[in-house]
């Protein structure tokens, strides 16, 4: 029999273990429930235990608080419990221990979610090396192969609001886990009881967190039969070695002296690692958003912190604007996100300040790239640049310009780690040069397996820097590739849907597209219908079918036969539908035209989907 939310919330307050904190915050929900069974408590019960916090291909992420659908320290240990016991069921016999490293970002509670994981880890038997200071995602995929691990683990919500913080798991190649090793680890999770099916050592140590750190790196053995496990702190050698691996994909550049930039990190891990790497390639002139610059989880000043969004670019671009009026125009703006994955980039173009998609940055570095390595003569044979299915067509027709291979792959920087995975088994790594995500995501080396806006950063400053000695802004190269290859405008469309009802809604959404097929959805012609669920793709005029080869998932693609088209796919990390638009024409109007007939098309299709 089903337990009820309200049933799950007694079963929560009689826990003698149940942290204190999420104890009176359940305590007053129950009080308001029992006062008001249709109000607003009520309601918030329902939506804190109508399901277990998901673990899927992007880890697991939510809001803090109290109940099995949020993030707290309770869902943490079984959804590290489940991770333990992943990993112990593929231990040799009498072999080595497994190790796993762990970093956590600024948020709330990142620190003592990073803690209770180790505790778990430690309790099952098995290594942990953790960093003891913020770093960024990147840094935790290099210590992962850096410490030849057998996992990763980042506590960090990447760019959602201060409500939310996650937990992202890395394999052994430092990559996010591919959808295979994602479903076996959430099928050990799904078995474990909330409370009874965890084993911890958290107990063991008080105090602040580095005094727990301390407490835990001198303790041990922690779990006796399976041999001593041990807490490592993760040295400034491996963060050394780190930004040694991100300044080796250098264009080589020196010469800054003319380049200025504003560079914020929106109160997130960035700060420290970025402005490092820009002072080893001697960029001196860079000015630093003062009220975004310490680490703040509650992010006073950026209450969404995604680079990809105006709204969090508005402290940057007034102090870019503030720079100018006193006569020094800075070239730039670009902003990290918390975890310093991603990077966002506003352009000086002569006259204001213009914020460049994620596509945009993307096909400006890959035409970089390609330029900077045939001039130094660094370009490898048979070179691979890699996209998600999601991002811009213009890339593959910049990288066929210079005779690179373009592979499209699913939404998510694993599938492109996956790939350069895949290469350095054939012994072929030295074949990749670049690959990106519309959504700010870029990474140039085999030296990470995810996306690392310090390495992004400096390649975009390089690349601002050329341009200004070709007379150019970096908007105005952008211009000129336009003018080149063609007009092309890719926008995103977002659709919240959030809690049970939303959840159920995002279902019948898909649900119906899909049962529309090619003919029922679109008032346009449709040459192309992909389902990446069923892995098939209908060439509506020809009737035929053919297979996709890419790993199934919830995903739909239109393609028009204007050569426009559209991808819809539930978000993996926010409770809310994403529809991808592209589209192309011979000027920039017509390109925009197209697209705004595409928005407003789909906006009347997904409204009418109750």
């Amino acid at each position: 029999m089903r337990v009820t939310p309200r049933e799950q919330l007694e079963l929560w307050i009689g826990r003698p273990e149940l942290d204190a904190g999420l104890r009176a915050e359940l305590e007053s929900l129950r009080e308001g429930a029992e006062a008001d069974p249709d109000g607003p408590e009520a309601a918030e019960t329902n939506d804190r235990f109508y399901r277990d916090l998901e673990f899927g291909t992007g880890g697991m992420r939510g809001v803090l608080g109290a109940g099995s659908n949020r993030m707290n320290v309770h869902t943490v240990r079984r959804i590290t419990q489940g991770f333990a016991d992943f990993i112990n069921a593929g231990r040799a016999a009498g072999g080595a221990a497994p190790s796993v490293a762990i970093g956590y970002d600024n948020r709330e509670k990142s620190d003592l979610f990073a803690f209770e994981t180790a505790c778990v880890l430690l309790a099952n038997g098995i290594d942990v090396h953790i960093y003891p200071t913020l770093m960024p995602t990147p840094a935790l995929s290099f210590a992962v192969r850096s410490l030849g691990c057998r996992a990763g683990v980042m506590i960090t919500a990447s760019h959602n609001t201060k409500e939310y913080n996650g937990y992202k798991v890395y394999d052994a190649e430092g990559e996010q886990s591919l959808p295979d090793e994602s479903e076996a680890i959430a099928a050990r999770i799904s078995v474990l009881d909330m409370f009874d099916g965890v084993r911890s050592i958290a107990g063991l140590f008080g105090g602040s967190f580095s005094e727990k750190l301390a407490g835990a790196a001198a303790g041990g053995p922690y779990a006796p039969e399976r041999g001593s496990a041990r807490l490592k702190l993760i040295s400034s050698e491996t963060v050394d070695a780190y930004m040694a691996a991100v300044l080796a994909l250098s264009m080589g550049r020196r010469d800054f002296s003319r380049l200025s930039l504003v560079y914020t990190p929106l109160n997130g891990t960035g700060n420290i690692p970025v402005r490092r790497a820009l002072g080893e390639i001697a960029l001196a002139r860079v000015h630093v958003v003062p009220e975004q610059t310490e680490p703040d989880g509650g992010f006073p000043t950026c209450p969404y912190p995604n680079p990809e969004k105006r709204e969090a670019l508005a402290l940057g671009l007034a102090l870019c604007e503030k720079l100018r009026e006193g006569g020094e125009p800075p070239d730039l703006l670009i902003a990290t996100d918390p975890d310093c994955d991603r990077v966002g980039v506003a352009a000086f173009d002569g006259e204001g300040y213009r914020q460049l998609t994620g596509n945009e940055t993307g096909v400006l570095l890959l035409d970089f790239i390609c330029r900077m390595r045939i001039r130094n003569g660094t370009m490898p044979k048979a070179p691979v640049a890699v996209k998600t299915i999601v991002s811009s067509p213009m890339a593959s027709v910049i990288a066929a310009a210079y005779g690179v291979e373009m592979l499209n792959v699913l939404t998510g920087f694993k599938f492109i780690g996956e790939q350069i995975s895949l290469l350095e088994k054939k012994g072929e790594a030295g074949r990749y040069i670049f690959g990106f995500e519309e959504s700010c995501g870029y990474m140039s080396g085999a030296h990470v397996r995810d996306k690392d806006a310090v390495n992004a950063c400096v390649l975009i400053a390089e690349l601002a820097a050329e341009c200004k000695d070709a007379g150019l802004t970096v908007a105005g190269r952008l211009d000129e590739l336009y003018r080149r290859h063609g007009f092309y405008e890719s926008s995103l469309l977002e659709f919240a849907m959030e809690g049970e009802t939303g959840m159920e809604r995002l279902s019948r959404v898909m649900g119906r597209l899909r049962k529309g097929g090619a003919d029922g959805v679109f008032s346009r012609p449709v040459a192309e219908l992909s389902d990446y669920l069923s892995s098939r793709r209908l060439l509506a005029r020809s009737g035929a079918e053919e297979a996709i080869g890419l790993p199934r998932s919830d995903v739909l693609e239109y393609v028009f036969d204007s050569g426009s088209s559209v991808i819809a796919r539930p978000s993996g990390t926010e409770p809310k539908l994403k529809v991808y638009l592209a589209a192309t024409g011979d000027t920039r109007e017509a390109a925009a035209e197209e697209t705004e007939g595409l928005r407003s098309e789909v906006r009347r299709i997904i409204d009418s989907i109750e």
